[in-house]
């Protein structure tokens, strides 16, 4: 049982949308992180309202019992020189490490669709060519072990609309990359909305998963997505993702697993909706009591 070394965080992105600001425009950062510290969450991730200077953002996270446990950084290696991401990729692990974390997710972003709002999602998916997936993994391999040099984990974020989305090309990134270097950060919202099975991704990938993203799907929402031809950001506004236990997956079996299997880390509430049509705090507080009855946790 590994219930004592998982620790429970919440994104900010369910207060203000890094990829839509007008989304929880009007909330600052420090309602954020108190209502996070208030609905009993310890971590957080990070977003674009977040200090700068590790030396506030770390006087604000400790007046209300937070640490960063992670952020999001977009390679673009299908489309940028190497050499530009891993720039960017040090100074993105400085300020981490500087806050404390050991873990850091990235996304392929070169040739993703995600912030596209005039692309439907599901038929205008990129698909890695060759080249393409050969840049990506051997470039992920090299960026994972500038991480390690640095005493940092990377963690590669399955995404909808990139080219790493669907199990089969889970599958080809994980087999394709050093096991040692690369880690996986396993998303349920993701997985479910992609239309794939989350325990069958999870089992087979228990070894590899370095950060846990709890995220629901509202199977209706899904349902509007494929057939009205919605782009990513339009199905987060209309409401597809959700906390867990707000919509269609069944989460025991994935965190039973999870503790079962040992995991030790971050159990990330990542939820990405509109604040004006769910409180953010209420959200948080919800999900929070979902974990304590689901999993003891």
């Amino acid at each position: 049982m590994s219930k004592e070394a998982i620790k429970l965080a919440i994104a900010p992105i369910g207060w203000t949308n890094d990829d839509l600001p007008q989304l929880g425009g009007d909330i600052t950062f420090e309602q954020c992180v108190s209502e996070m510290a208030l609905a009993g969450f310890t971590g957080s991730e990070v977003g674009n309202k977040y200090p700068k200077d590790t030396e506030v953002l770390k006087k604000a996270l400790k007046l209300r019992g937070l640490q960063i446990c992670n952020a999001w950084f977009s390679t673009y290696l299908t489309t940028q020189s190497y050499e530009e991401v891993e720039k960017a990729f040090i100074q993105h692990c400085t300020f981490l490490k500087t806050m404390g974390a050991t873990i850091v997710g990235v996304a392929e972003q070169g040739n993703s669709i995600q912030g596209r709002q005039d692309l439907p999602v599901f038929d205008a998916k990129p698909v890695n060519t060759e080249a393409e997936w050969k840049l990506l993994t051997e470039g992920l391999n090299k960026l994972g072990n500038k991480a390690k040099e640095m005493g940092m984990q990377l963690t590669y974020h399955h995404h909808m609309g990139t080219g790493v989305q669907t199990r089969g090309e889970i599958d080809r990134l994980m087999e394709q990359t050093d096991p040692d270097l690369v880690g996986l950060l396993y998303d349920s919202g993701h997985l479910v909305f992609s239309g794939e099975d989350p325990m069958e991704v999870l089992t087979k990938w228990m070894s590899r998963i370095r950060h846990v993203h709890l995220k629901d799907v509202r199977a209706d929402k899904r349902q509007m997505a494929i057939s009205a031809k919605w782009s990513f950001l339009k199905g987060v506004l209309e409401g597809v993702f959700t906390v867990p236990g707000d919509g269609c997956i069944d989460f025991k079996p994935i965190l039973d697993e999870l503790i079962k299997a040992g995991y030790k880390g971050w159990w990330v509430v990542e939820a990405e909706q509109d604040p004006a049509k769910a409180n953010p705090l209420e959200y948080a507080m919800k999900a929070r009591a979902y974990i304590r009855t689901t999993a003891g946790i």
